[in-house]
């Protein structure tokens, strides 16, 4: 068992709502055709995780149920503090006492996102509110202080698959991803919120790692990314993320990756493992 320090780890209530869709003028593809694509906010009935996040016409489309606080101080702190697998709850209107999990953190649209099964979607409306278990951010390695957690809940670091070995964590994950192909989100602070994009315009590229095939949920390395604090390109450094979004037309854009762990050393050694994904870890 890794030792980690989730006793200390307060847990919080944190709460948003779900949130109205929204329109912005259509979006220009790298050939300069106009689309006009669904996308974010709303509650998503037919793409959930374990579904595949490539070839929707939407842009950046959110899995699940997309939520946020109206006030912008709230929903920094509910963007923050919530960590991917924390437990949620409805708390008003007809679907209210439904239970679900954080899935994924979106930057820009600001958004989480949550998993709730079809029961439960087909009850939910816009505004209603959703309360958030927070727990997780602070959490720590007892063993690798230089490997650092964000936004990994302690539920879902039961769950990673996850082996210790020379010193070094072995992780699984869904794809293997080159930092050089990251697009929007580099540079933003903090990496406790948010994500940044994968862009897949390079079709070599995108079909020598398979990731066409990318999934909503899966676990993925982004090898030479150091999102520890920010998101920038660093030798030798990994970072093991979630996939929180779907892909986009724009230049630069492209599914979304939540970060939970980084580090700038050797220490995490990416595995390949076809069964990272938070559907197999908590709906299978």
């Amino acid at each position: 068992m890794i030792k980690t320090n989730r006793d200390k780890l307060p847990v919080i209530s944190v709460q948003g709502q779900v949130t109205h869709p929204t329109f912005r003028a259509g979006a220009i593809n790298t050939e300069g055709q106009v689309g006009y694509f669904p996308g974010t906010g709303g509650i998503t009935y037919n793409a959930k995780i374990g579904d595949p996040c490539c070839g929707w016409a939407a842009d950046h489309l959110e899995p699940g149920v997309s939520t946020k606080n109206p006030d912008e101080l709230m929903n920094s702190a509910y963007a923050v503090y919530s960590c991917i697998g924390n437990e949620a709850t409805v708390v008003s209107g007809d679907a209210k006492g439904a239970k679900g999990f954080v899935v994924g953190k979106h930057g820009g649209a600001e958004h989480l996102m949550i998993y709730f099964d079809d029961e439960t979607l087909e009850k939910l409306i816009m505004e209603d509110k959703i309360l958030v278990k927070g727990w997780g951010q602070g959490m720590t390695l007892a063993d690798y202080p230089d490997v650092i957690l964000r936004s990994v809940s302690p539920q879902l670091m039961e769950k990673l698959n996850i082996t210790e070995a020379d010193g070094k964590l072995h992780i699984g994950v869904a794809k293997i991803v080159p930092a050089q192909i990251m697009g929007s989100g580099l540079g933003f602070l903090p990496s406790a919120r948010g994500d940044y994009d994968i862009t897949l315009f390079d079709g070599a590229i995108s079909a020598e790692y398979g990731l066409m095939d990318l999934r909503f949920g899966d676990i993925v390395a982004i090898v030479g990314a150091d999102t520890r604090y920010g998101r920038t390109y660093q030798t030798g450094a990994v970072t093991i993320g979630v996939i929180c979004h779907g892909d986009c037309v724009l230049p630069g854009h492209g599914p979304g990756v939540t970060t939970l762990i980084s580090a700038c050393g050797d220490q995490i050694v990416p595995v390949l493992d076809p069964a990272a994904n938070l559907k197999d870890f908590f709906l299978g």
